[in-house]
């Protein structure tokens, strides 16, 4: 086991915990849920200048969480770009900007893989609407996550799909904004369930190749069926300069969209085991959170969320990349494997309170969250909003 108060150990987590930089979700903060309920909480962000504020708070705890993501248009305002500059007073950048391509009625069979051609040109003007908000708020990336997909057999035709799909993400990728990157999501079913057109990372990878260098593909840690090997994903479409970066949460079966590092702490581990191993190869990964927290405090959640991560990634930097590289050489499959669960075991809460202390953070962010009065605070302030099933209103 490594010994967390080894010089080396202390001065790899010193060094490089602040290379992890995370998105929260504006929607994180906000009464969102399940598809069949959702509970309103008191103090749960009622506006987008709230959800600012509530991602300040979570960015200034833990120093790891310098962006938020939004969505449109659950998000939406008058002037994008003075949501910005609010953003950037309080400290942070925004990060991805997520259309919403489910929500509305006509996408009830689809959106780009609509049979509709009306539908597909309604689905592609808001994709526009959503770079041009990019464009204003300085964000770099946009988030695509497709519902589209069929629940019969016959109900379309497949092939006629995806070349749909094909045409309205290469149209996309035409209207980015210079320098930005476009991150293809998939997910294996749900809420179509004979197929979804975008239904694993290969068709996600498929599709990127088709678009141009800067389609890549985001992997959402809960959008697998049980038993994938994410970890082995990521290192394939690292290696490949196709992973754009992920989503984090949990899951038991598939998109519970539970707390990172709740449910699978070694896969999130190993996951970024491969991003470090990767080099500059992995500098341009965007990390994003994306949870809906049902019965947890919004807040407190997303700072769990954010030192879970931290957890995991000061793990990944004490593997000693060279003794593994030397035992995989020789084929030593158990000297291999105890290099890797060596530092996975060792206890880092130590070695993190020392790295944030030392740069004038909370030694624990969520002591520090619940001595504050924050909580308390914005539930005074905000009360309860009016909640019901699903995810938050489209305006």
């Amino acid at each position: 086991m490594t010994d967390a108060r080894d010089h080396v150990a202390v001065e790899r987590v010193a060094e490089g915990l602040w290379r992890l930089g995370i998105e929260t979700p504006s929607w994180g903060y906000a009464n969102s849920g399940t598809r069949f309920k959702t509970f309103a909480l008191a103090g749960a962000a009622q506006t987008v200048e709230q959800k600012l504020a509530d991602a300040a708070h979570v960015h200034a705890l833990t120093g790891s969480a310098p962006a938020i993501a939004l969505h449109n248009p659950w998000d939406r305002v008058a002037r994008w770009d003075e949501l910005r500059a609010h953003a950037e007073s309080l400290g942070l950048r925004i990060g991805a900007i997520n259309p919403n391509l489910f929500q509305d009625d006509r996408y009830m069979l689809g959106s780009l893989c609509n049979p509709d051609a009306g539908v597909r040109e309604a689905a592609l003007e808001h994709i526009r609407e959503c770079c041009d908000v990019m464009r204003a708020t300085g964000s770099t990336v946009l988030s695509l996550w497709f519902a589209d997909g069929t629940s019969y057999a016959g109900q379309d035709d497949l092939a006629d799909r995806k070349a749909r799909l094909e045409e309205g993400l290469r149209r996309t990728y035409e209207v980015l904004p210079e320098g930005a990157r476009m991150l293809i999501e998939y997910k294996p079913f749900e809420p179509a369930f004979y197929h979804t057109d975008l239904a694993d990372w290969g068709m996600a990878y498929a599709m990127s190749l088709k678009c141009g260098s800067r389609a890549q593909v985001l992997v959402d840690i809960g959008h697998h069926a049980p038993g994938t090997n994410v970890p082995h994903i990521v290192a394939f479409l690292l290696s490949e300069g196709r992973l754009g970066g992920f989503h984090f949460n949990a899951r038991r079966y598939a998109d519970d969209d539970l707390i990172v590092g709740t449910d699978n702490p070694f896969e999130l581990f190993t996951i970024f085991v491969n991003i470090l191993r990767a080099g500059a190869a992995a500098d341009d990964l965007a990390y994003m959170i994306d949870q809906s927290h049902v019965i947890e405090p919004k807040v407190e959640a997303t700072i769990q969320s954010v030192v879970n991560c931290q957890v995991a990634w000061a793990k990944a930097l004490l593997v000693d990349q060279q003794a593994l590289a030397e035992r995989q050489a020789a084929g030593d499959v158990l000297g291999a494997h105890r290099v890797l669960v060596g530092a996975y075991q060792t206890d880092v809460r130590g070695l993190l309170a020392e790295a944030r202390s030392a740069r004038g953070l909370p030694a624990d962010p969520i002591v520090a969250h619940k001595e504050s009065g924050y909580a308390e605070r914005v539930a005074r302030e905000r009360g309860v909003a009016a909640a019901g099933g699903g995810y938050p209103t489209v305006d």
